[in-house]
């Protein structure tokens, strides 16, 4: 029979393992990157030294790195979306993925880790802004990197709610080694996409405007009016709050995306223009519902 001195220790054994284990589960919670953050939660993790927040304001935004040095999310390091080497171009096609080592470099370059928990911020205007921040973050999953959020509402909705937690002037961030980890079934190739066509291995996921999608107007960097055939129209602007980076509640977007046909929660290529508002799509089905396989 344990002795009363004996059940004493093992219960402060306990109690240590006890706060061992919480003390973990705090720590697991930082870094369980959900998809969306919100200022609050943002505000509260600052103080993270894993925490990298990465405003991309660019054109599509009205932001610059002027702006961003008028005033930014304290700890906050700057690239910009369009120009900074987020895109590039191939054989006169636009938006595509640039080659991994320059994406190490870039990313390295903003101070950002493989242990990096990455919160993606954009300008929190529109859609099409909230666009940039998803194409960031799909790039971060295309590296492997999972540990990436976007700070639902962008920098409009901080500044709201937080209008003096600011900070003014540029940053020069300490170079890290961020080393990828390719992941292939985020990204859809045209071989994907005549496979989808005969043999239905896919659903095809117009991200565009309802015009674009008839052929009613073109996008100036499209080759062709109209659209892939059998695809479904999830128009990206309709995921977004108006006039906002607020993405919709899962509910709301389960209805949309019920609402336009799409009835598979797996197997989706979600294409647009340029790889921008696909990624709005993407986001939707891939990371608020939660579906399987969706490129």
């Amino acid at each position: 029979m344990p002795t009363k001195e004996n059940m004493k220790r093992l219960n402060k054994l306990i109690a240590s393992i006890t706060v061992y284990a919480i003390g973990i589960l705090l720590s697991l919670n930082v870094f369980a990157a959900e998809p969306l953050v919100s200022v609050e939660w943002l505000s509260d993790n600052l103080v993270n030294d894993k925490v990298v927040v990465l405003d991309i304001r660019n054109k599509i935004d009205g932001g610059s790195k002027d702006t961003f040095g008028v005033s930014h999310i304290p700890t906050a390091v700057y690239s910009n979306y369009l120009e900074d080497g987020w895109r590039t171009t191939v054989d006169g096609i636009v938006g595509m993925l640039p080659p991994v080592n320059d994406l190490e470099i870039l990313i390295g370059g903003l101070g950002i880790g493989n242990d990096s928990h990455v919160v993606v911020v954009p300008g929190g205007v529109s859609s099409s802004d909230f666009g940039s921040a998803s194409r960031v973050y799909w790039t971060f999953k295309v590296l492997g990197h999972n540990n990436v959020s976007i700070l639902d509402g962008g920098y409009a909705a901080w500044i709201k709610q937080l209008p003096t937690q600011i900070e003014t002037g540029t940053v020069n961030p300490t170079t890290a080694i961020f080393k990828a980890d390719f992941q292939s079934k985020y990204l859809a190739t045209t071989e994907d996409v005549v496979n989808a066509l005969a043999n239905n291995s896919s659903v095809l996921v117009d991200a565009r405007p309802e015009e674009q999608y008839l052929g009613k107007s073109k996008h100036g960097k499209a080759l062709a009016a109209g659209t892939i055939p059998g695809a479904f129209n999830l128009q990206q602007q309709t995921l977004v709050e108006e006039n906002t980076s607020f993405f919709k509640d899962a509910i709301t977007v389960a209805q949309l995306v019920k609402e336009v046909g799409i009835e598979s929660t797996e197997g989706e290529i979600t294409y647009c223009n340029t790889g921008h508002w696909a990624t709005v799509a993407w986001f939707a089905l891939s990371e608020v519902l939660g579906h399987e396989n969706v490129k």
